[in-house]
């Protein structure tokens, strides 16, 4: 990684025309593209100016397809991010992508391909098979789940991004939690006091939700990734010795930047009369300096969760509105909508700065939180057999939609769906 990072970044890589690379598209899914992308958006202050990062998942082509309008086949690298080298998003966008490239490169196409893709994967004789050479391979331990794996090979446009220096600073955050997750005692451990305030939160006042909310424009990606690493690991009802859990798990994690969120759904937070328990997660130096932004995010950030846990009383109210010379007759109409019940739960955590080494110790924090709760409530979070019900209905139906039969077994609604979309698609 750090040879192969150091050549790129430093343009000593070349294209099939011998120019330097300028674009690096990551393709992948699940865990090969939301944590390399969150922590390339997070480290965004720290990156190689010249070197963009772009990041393609959907199966969708309006994804993919507007971005490869936009770059230049000469100059763009692409890393394909697949364990099994079979994923179909992933694969599907890779031969797109692989079209795409030969076809500008005409004659050259057999040459360009290795200057122009490498993989991330463990299935080498599959990335073999699609025209890659050892040298092009960087193998990821068959063993790691993807939302665990950004530490791994799968975080090559990380080391792209802020260098394998900034990788590996990274890498130490996380070592540094890791230390501390297993040698602090409990009344003073980070992942298991996040833990127990979860599971106080969830199966003791029941809430069923959390909100995720940085104050930190970097961060935008750290609710999508939290996300899949709580849910994907912690969504379930059986437990590790196949029995019925006797109480509810992980609840539904969602989230968005504190200062857009203010002007969304924070309104249903203060007097919707839901239990929402927040996350409020910001760093006391701001990654691009502007004069007079940093003050006002950070009182900003510090109002909102004081206001969520102490609200406003009917007589702190009436005293605002005596105070605003609001006459008596509109008072007993106002007073009702002016009143915050407050006791909202919320967690505050505040990073020096958003650097490599901090966000390291921020996903290692999470990471351990999750596997605490799982031991708690008794059920495996490193498995996720949900998730393959999907794929395995995705690929019955796929002949169906292409008028390859299938059809059979399928219930009315389905049968009706396709029946629709095959009059109106471009199968």
């Amino acid at each position: 990684m750090r040879q192969f990072s150091d050549k790129v970044r430093s343009g000593l890589w070349r294209g099939f025309s011998g120019e330097a690379i300028r674009d690096v598209v990551n393709i992948g899914i699940g865990g090969s593209d939301l944590g390399p992308k969150m922590v390339v958006r997070a480290l965004s202050a720290y990156q190689r100016p010249g070197l963009r990062l772009h990041f393609v998942s959907n199966l969708d082509s309006a994804q993919l397809g507007p971005l490869l309008d936009s770059l230049d086949p000469k100059t763009t690298l692409f890393v394909v991010a697949s364990k099994t080298f079979t994923t179909q998003e992933t694969m599907r966008n890779a031969h797109t992508a692989r079209q795409w490239l030969c076809a500008a490169a005409g004659e050259s196409a057999g040459r360009a391909l290795p200057l122009h893709f490498v993989a991330v994967t463990s299935a080498v004789d599959r990335a073999a098979v699609f025209g890659l050479p050892p040298e092009n391979l960087f193998r990821m331990w068959d063993w790691v789940g993807g939302r665990y794996s950004l530490w791994s090979a799968v975080g090559l446009p990380i080391a792209l991004a802020v260098g394998m220096n900034g990788f590996e600073r990274l890498l130490a955050g996380a070592e540094a939690m890791d230390e501390h997750f297993r040698e602090a005692s409990f009344e003073r451990n980070l992942p298991v006091l996040m833990a127990l305030i979860g599971i106080w939160n969830t199966n003791f006042l029941g809430a069923g939700t959390s909100a995720v909310l940085p104050y930190h424009e970097s961060l935008r990606f750290l609710p999508s990734f939290l996300q899949q690493l709580e849910m994907e690991s912690n969504g379930k009802t059986v437990g590790r010795d196949g029995r019925p859990l006797s109480c509810q798990a992980n609840p539904i994690v969602w989230g968005e930047i504190g200062s857009n969120g203010q002007h969304a759904f924070f309104q249903l937070l203060h007097q919707g009369g839901w239990l929402v328990p927040c996350d409020f997660i910001a760093s006391a130096q701001s990654d691009f300096p502007l004069p007079d932004h940093q003050a006002p995010l950070m009182a900003n950030f510090l109002a909102q969760s004081s206001a969520l846990a102490f609200g406003k009383s009917e007589a702190e109210a009436r005293a605002e509105l005596e105070a605003a010379g609001v006459p008596v007759e509109h008072m007993a109409a106002l007073l009702p909508h002016k009143v915050f019940a407050g006791n909202q739960p919320s967690t505050t955590i505040i990073l020096p700065r958003l650097d490599p080494h901090s966000l390291g110790m921020l996903i290692a924090l999470y990471e351990h939180k999750v596997f605490v709760q799982g031991v708690i409530w008794g059920i495996n979070s490193f498995d996720q057999w949900g998730v393959e019900l999907g794929k395995q209905l995705a690929g019955r139906l796929l002949p169906a939609l292409k008028g390859e039969g299938g059809l059979e077994g399928l219930d009315q609604s389905t049968r009706a769906l396709i029946a629709w979309c095959r009059e109106r698609g471009d199968f």
